[in-house]
């Protein structure tokens, strides 16, 4: 396995996450607020819900459609996640296509393509990142 770069998974991501037109939104639209002004995220990872209240990086960015409480295209969400948590995904990502081969990120995108049981793994893996770190909750459009 070749080792490849957090912006090719991520876009690796978001194409899959596109073409089953995925869509979030947050659930405890009222809590947005809270999340905005904070300084670290991990109190939702650690705390559940009083945790939110320690909002964090990803709480200035998604503070905006999380007090709207709309659906957003995942691939948007993915996009718009800071390093940190985007390197997140990427490790979960990776734990799931290391026992593939590649050479580069077309090659790898290719193989995820033509193989729905990866698609599967990935958008389970996706859908589980976004309601578990972000306390969305995710829809399918097709």
């Amino acid at each position: 396995m070749m080792p490849v770069a957090v912006e090719d998974v991520m876009r690796l991501l978001c194409s899959i996450s596109e073409e089953r037109k995925m869509k979030a939104a947050v659930k405890h639209s009222g809590k947005g607020a809270l999340v905005t002004g904070a300084v670290a995220f991990v109190g939702g990872l650690v705390g559940g819900p009083p945790g939110l209240a320690v909002g964090g990086a990803v709480g200035g960015l998604l503070g905006a459609w999380m007090t709207s409480g709309q659906f957003k295209p995942v691939p948007q969400i993915i996009m718009e996640l800071p390093p940190a948590e985007q390197q997140k995904l990427f490790n979960e990502a990776t734990a799931i296509l290391r026992h593939l081969e590649w050479t580069d990120a077309v090659q790898l995108t290719m193989l995820v393509m033509g193989s729905e049981a990866l698609q599967k793994q990935l958008l389970a893996m996706l859908a589980n990142y976004v309601t578990r770190e972000l306390r969305a909750e995710v829809q399918y459009d097709d």
